[in-house]
Parts: structure tokens; sequence; C-alpha cells
């Protein structure tokens, strides 16, 4: 990927960052409030957790919000200080769709 496709680099990291998000397996408040700091782990990867693995369908479901959401807000832009931004998110949006559309809809 080109460095000057600025839309579609914006729009893949933070669709990534998305699905990293995803991924991430929810903490119980209660055991962070309930653990006194001498009982808490140590050492490398001491608080590491399994990640979730995310199937096909819920990696399509997360990129799907994703454009939604960039569509969401570009319609929200409507003042004429606004466009640039509005285009922007139409256009990460349309990269976004064109990666769930599949290779040949390029």
């Amino acid at each position: 990927m080109r460095a000057r496709d600025k839309a579609a680099v914006s729009a893949l990291r933070a669709t990534l960052a998305a699905l990293d998000n995803a991924e991430a397996v929810p903490v119980d408040e209660a055991e962070l409030r309930g653990v006194a700091l001498e009982h808490s782990p140590v050492g490398v990867g001491a608080t590491e957790a399994v990640r979730r693995e995310l199937s096909e369908r819920r990696v399509v479901d997360v990129v799907r919000a994703e454009a939604a959401e960039r569509l969401e807000v570009a319609a929200q832009l409507t003042a004429p200080a606004h466009a640039d931004r509005a285009a922007q998110l139409r256009a990460e949006a349309a990269v976004l769709v064109r990666f769930l559309d599949g290779p040949g809809a390029a």
C-alpha cells in the first residue's frame, strides 16, 4: 500500500485496532479490586491473558461496523467547514467496503 493513500492507511489502522480490541478478554472488576499488591502476580507474562479468536463472521461484523460508523459521522458533518473531513470519512468507508466485497470488487 502506498503512503499516498492516506484514507486507506487511516481506515486500516483504525480497523486493525478495533479488531485487536474485539479480541481482548474482558477483565472482571472484582478481580482488579480484590487483589492485594503483595499477592499480585509478578514476572514476565504474569498478567497476559489468552486472547479470543474471532470467527470470520465476527471479523466481517467489526469491519462493517467501522465502515458504517464512518458513514454515519460523515452524514452528520453537514457544515461546509467539515466537508474535507466528511469526504475523508467516506473514502475510508469505501476502502473498508472494498475489503468486504472481495478482491474482484475493486
